[in-house]
């Protein structure tokens, strides 16, 4: 065991008040939000993958052949040139997606940050807001 210098002692000793708590709680649901965000970034980076692997096999299949496309839960038999544009659209919507859900990752983070650094500059070492 050590002891603490006086400066640690008193980092335990600020008094959390009604407005620290709400930004702790913000903080708190601005982190699981960014969390919940990041999974379904990474399914929507596979799904991506998935994808462009599926571009590729189109690129090398037969045209007059009929190509079975999965909508939902099912699989339809559709023209190998409208699968091929059914593939663009859900590429297009996919990157949609992406950018979007990027975009609110980016805007949580920012906030996050901005209350790091206003509950570090009254907490100090006695709040732990990293995981």
């Amino acid at each position: 065991m050590r002891m603490l210098s006086q400066d640690d002692e008193h980092d335990d000793a600020a008094e959390v008040t009604w407005e620290d708590q709400q930004r702790i709680n913000s903080f708190s649901k601005l982190n699981n939000r960014l969390r919940g965000i990041q999974e379904k970034v990474e399914a929507l980076k596979q799904e991506k993958e998935a994808f462009d692997d599926l571009s590729m096999e189109f690129e090398l299949a037969d045209e007059d052949e009929l190509v079975m496309y999965k909508v939902g839960e099912a699989f339809i038999h559709l023209p190998h040139g409208r699968a091929v544009k059914r593939l663009e659209r859900d590429q297009e919507a996919v990157d949609s997606e992406l950018s979007k859900l990027t975009e609110r990752a980016s805007e949580c983070e920012k906030s996050m940050k901005e209350l790091k650094v206003i509950l570090y500059a009254k907490f100090g070492r006695a709040i732990n807001l990293d995981e």
